[in-house]
């Protein structure tokens, strides 16, 4: 379970890092990091940094569209963590019967 946590914390840092720097180059009119980079993030754990940042940097929090997909990647992820703890999926095989 450590693992896990600490997973979720580095992805949930690199997650922040990638939204303060979309934000800057929001702010200063340059390239901007796709939204589909922002989800996928969160997807692979980081969504607790991306929800920081949403409040603390105010960035992405008010796009409605933005934000379903958001919600939508934040109860993937849990659903895929819980699927891994109960021992219904493994990470070697999809859909593997928990063992009694």
């Amino acid at each position: 379970m450590l693992c896990i946590a600490a997973l979720y914390a580095i992805a949930s840092a690199a997650c922040f890092i990638a939204y303060a720097l979309d934000k800057s180059a929001a702010r200063r009119g340059r390239r901007r990091t796709p939204e589909r980079t922002l989800l996928l993030l969160g997807l692979a754990g980081g969504w607790p940094g991306a929800l920081a940042a949403q409040q603390l940097l105010r960035h992405k929090s008010s796009k409605t569209s933005f934000l379903l997909k958001f919600w939508l990647t934040v109860i993937a992820n849990l659903a895929t963590l819980v699927a891994l703890q109960a021992g219904w999926v493994s990470l070697g095989r999809f859909l593997v019967a928990p063992q009694s």
